[in-house]
């Protein structure tokens, strides 16, 4: 009875840690097998460990290209998504115009859209316009299906605003770019944030759509995509293992940095 009653008490914790653990499995394996040196070409079995692949990450051909154009087409498309998605979630919520509900609505299309069909309908576009494939096709594409995911998570943190700071701001006679810059834009700086690394996340690791508009443009995924038809390097894995702590780094040091701006703002 005492261990029914245990499980009772801490069934939501349970199935919270079993969910995580089922999300964080896949790339447990990838971080153990990037120290693998496999005796073939295919990296799904071990063999034996070895720090080869992290002594050489760029070892092989065209890998380190392949993720530097990944990691400028997603660092253009957070910037263009995150300054256009911020400008249009403020519209949405501050001002009232017409076609509003219907701007709110084709926000979400993107988002619900299936990727092969967004992918081929902005293929069709730019060959119809005889715009040649390559860096900025895949680049206004990506822009373009960030964007609803970065309107969405600033809209949430603009209508949870309290519009009462900022007229406290105007009756301290600050100008409408001093209200701004010193009280908009640091509450809504967190939506900001969230929604940039959520655009950079997804540029950075999609697929289908930059399948279609590439060209002959190879990303990271693409090159990974590539590999797995002919063989699977290691480097893959260490790369993959090194953008996975990368990111968790990232969200511990943004938790570390929100926990000490509330203590400090608590009072003693």
């Amino acid at each position: 009875m005492a261990v029914v009653k245990w499980l009772r008490r801490n069934l939501v914790v349970i199935a919270g840690l079993l969910t995580l653990a089922y999300m964080i499995l896949p790339n447990v394996v990838v971080m153990v097998f990037s120290f693998n040196k496999p005796n073939g070409r295919f990296n799904y079995a071990w063999q034996q460990f070895s720090t080869d692949a992290w002594a050489d990450p760029c070892g092989v051909a065209d890998l380190c290209g392949s993720l530097a154009l990944s990691l400028q087409l997603a660092a253009w498309a957070t910037l263009g998504a995150t300054i256009l998605g911020t400008m249009i979630a403020f519209a949405l919520v501050r001002y009232r115009f017409r076609a509003r509900g219907a701007i709110n609505s084709l926000i979400f299309l993107p988002m619900a859209m299936p990727e092969v069909v967004m992918a081929a309908s902005l293929l069709t576009l730019f060959l119809n316009m005889g715009a040649p494939l390559g860096f900025w096709t895949v680049l206004i594409a990506h822009i373009m299906f960030c964007l609803s995911f970065v309107v969405t998570a600033v809209k949430a943190r603009v209508m949870s605003m309290d519009p009462r700071l900022e007229e406290a701001a105007r009756d301290l006679y600050a100008g409408p770019v001093q209200t701004f810059v010193r009280v908009t834009l640091p509450i809504a700086a967190p939506g900001i944030a969230a929604g940039a690394l959520l655009a950079f996340s997804l540029s950075f690791d999609d697929f289908i759509i930059t399948n279609f508009n590439a060209g002959s443009t190879v990303t990271f995924p693409m090159f990974v995509w590539g590999s797995a038809q002919r063989g699977t390097p290691v480097q893959i894995n260490v790369i993959g293992t090194a953008m996975f702590v990368i990111a968790v780094l990232v969200v511990l040091g943004g938790q570390f940095i929100a926990s000490r701006r509330k203590n400090s703002a608590s009072p003693k």
